[in-house]
């Protein structure tokens, strides 16, 4: 009896032990960005980022499981040009004013081994609401030297319909429905 009391005990703590738990990660600002590509012309390429952005990661590396909730400052769109700036946040294109917000909020990790492979979620622009699944070019996880704790971040990138956001400025005259999103984030485990 006491031999299987102690059997039943280890198999207990062993069942116990393989139970997985979510880390929360808060987004490194200094690491994270969110960059957009669109072609002009079929000449060159516009691009651009976002410099204002908040969120939170949930990860859980043993159960294969996260999430992630991240929004971007509209108002904070980076192409290096001014003029190019202010007509991006016009009502023309991503109607800063009436949609100050763009966010990312996820539904399922996917996994290829221990690395994340991609990310599906859905992606809000200007009030609309679209499945976008964001995959994985680099995805790592390691003990940061200079905040003394584990941070997780990769690259990842998607091709979006901008239309289906209600952004259809210039599709008449040629400029592509297409723009390519890339994200870097990084983010450190709280």
């Amino acid at each position: 009896m006491r031999k299987s009391l102690s059997l039943l005990a280890a198999a207990a703590v062993l069942s116990t032990a393989g139970i997985a738990q979510a880390a929360e990660y808060a987004i490194d600002p200094t690491h994270t960005f969110a960059t957009f590509e669109i072609g002009h012309f079929g000449a060159t390429t516009n691009r651009g980022r976002f410099d204002k952005k908040e969120g939170k990661i949930s990860f859980d590396k043993v159960a294969k499981t996260g999430s992630v909730d991240i929004s971007f400052d509209v108002a904070s769109v980076n192409t290096g040009t001014p003029m190019f700036d202010k007509h991006l946040l016009s009502a023309e294109i991503l109607n800063a004013e009436q949609f100050p917000k763009a966010r990312f909020v996820s539904t399922k990790f996917q996994f290829n081994g221990d690395k994340v492979s991609s990310v599906d979620g859905n992606l809000t622009i200007m009030g609309k609401t679209q499945p976008v699944t964001l995959k994985a070019t680099q995805f790592a996880c390691y003990d940061n030297p200079m905040v003394k704790r584990e941070v997780c971040g990769g690259d990842f990138e998607a091709t979006i319909d901008r239309t289906a956001f209600g952004a259809d400025y210039g599709v008449n005259w040629g400029f592509p429905k297409n723009v390519r999103l890339v994200l870097q984030i990084e983010a450190v485990k709280q």
